[in-house]
């Protein structure tokens, strides 16, 4: 088949970039034909995978939304395609791959009656109802179950639209043998001067504010004087400076460190005591996979589509909602006054016998199986 993957914007260290690029990956080992368009591609470009940059100017984000879909429709007119695949809500999707949370809920609990009255929200509201409609016919990838009713609470989409996918982390964040890891922790932390008597916290994902790096700043500030030596590592792709004076508040900038997306990050998985992820909003939370098949314990918030597993894993700690930051605190201190060397053993060895990495394989065979019959078009 060809395969016409859109994605707004590309870049290395986003979850749902490097799904779009792994599911990607996974169609053509199938033999099928895939081309990217991207208003954006930051970082490599894979060999084999057709990338085609779309020119749309726009003075603001939903601007240059619409005229992406403006030129997808003339470059299908072109050029058809089997199947459209979408990272992002737009109009004229075939399958859709569901990693964002829905719009429609946000605008309604989380933001004022005048909000939406503004053109940015009829826009994203009309292209996330362009998808889940009853009357569309677009097919839905979900990767977490959190987010289903709330889409079909506004929308009312048919059961039978939706199609689960299994979790999909990538093999290489696993831990490597012990005495390995071992040896990639002294070195991390000889690099940056944290030595083994220091805690250290890491906090993983582009989006500060959504991820809630300012309850795990204000987490670090409420410790108490024997863990005043614990130190955090702030790695993502975002604005730092609001971050940054909010440490200075609390008394904890100093040990605090930040890091623009890297792709070094099992060093860190293994090189820290805990990762720490109290997300607002989090339609999956892939890193909290991720650290745990590397064997770093985890405590989250129970709004993370995966937080489930890390529950199951017995191998850190889910807050309940409503969040409380109280309960942070205290969970920050029992978690870092434990044995941690067992938590990272059960982490290890529920990673061993779960079935989480198989999430772009499986949509592949998925798309395969949602394009609708008939005949196919001319081959480009």
């Amino acid at each position: 088949m060809r395969l016409v993957f859109c994605l707004y914007k590309y870049f290395p260290y986003g979850g749902l970039q490097r799904d779009c690029l792994r599911i990607a990956q996974a169609c053509m080992a199938r033999g099928h034909r895939v081309q990217v368009l991207a208003l954006e591609w930051q970082g490599a470009r894979p060999p084999g995978l057709d990338i085609h940059i779309v020119a749309a100017r726009g003075l603001t984000g939903p601007a240059r939304y619409r005229r992406f879909s403006a030129a997808l429709r003339r470059h299908l007119a072109a050029t058809p395609a089997d199947a459209v695949v979408g990272f992002n809500k737009m109009p004229g999707l075939d399958v859709y791959y569901a990693a964002d949370p829905c719009y429609a809920h946000k605008a309604h609990t989380q933001r004022g009656a005048l909000y939406r009255l503004l053109p940015r929200y009829r826009h994203f509201a009309g292209y996330e109802a362009a998808v889940f409609a009853a009357d569309a016919d677009t097919r839905i990838l979900m990767i977490s179950d959190l987010q289903k009713p709330l889409f079909q609470r506004h929308y009312g989409t048919p059961e039978e639209r939706f199609h689960r996918l299994p979790p999909g982390i990538d093999p290489g964040r696993r831990a490597p043998p012990d005495s390995q890891a071992k040896a990639i922790r002294v070195a991390f932390r000889e690099e940056f001067g944290i030595a083994e008597t220091q805690p250290l916290l890491l906090s993983i994902g582009s989006g500060f504010r959504t991820k809630g790096l300012d309850r795990t700043l204000r987490g670090l500030a409420s410790l108490p004087p024997a863990l005043a030596s614990t130190h955090l590592f702030v790695v993502g792709q975002d604005d730092p400076a609001a971050f940054r004076r909010l440490a200075r508040r609390l008394g904890v900038a100093e040990r605090v460190r930040f890091f623009a997306g890297r792709d070094d990050v099992p060093r860190f998985l293994q090189g820290a005591d805990l990762l720490v992820h109290p997300a607002y909003s989090e339609n999956t939370g892939t890193v909290l996979l991720e650290a745990l098949v590397a064997g770093l314990p985890v405590l989250t918030t129970a709004n993370c589509g995966y937080a489930p597993h890390v529950a199951e894993s017995a191998a850190g700690e889910v807050l309940l909602n409503p969040f409380e930051q109280t309960a942070l605190d205290r969970a920050l201190v029992r978690l870092l006054t434990a044995d941690l060397s067992s938590l990272r053993r059960q982490a290890l060895a529920w990673a061993e016998q779960t079935d989480i990495y198989r999430l772009p394989e499986r949509a592949a065979e998925l798309i395969e199986q949602l394009v609708p019959a008939g005949e196919r078009p001319c081959a480009w």
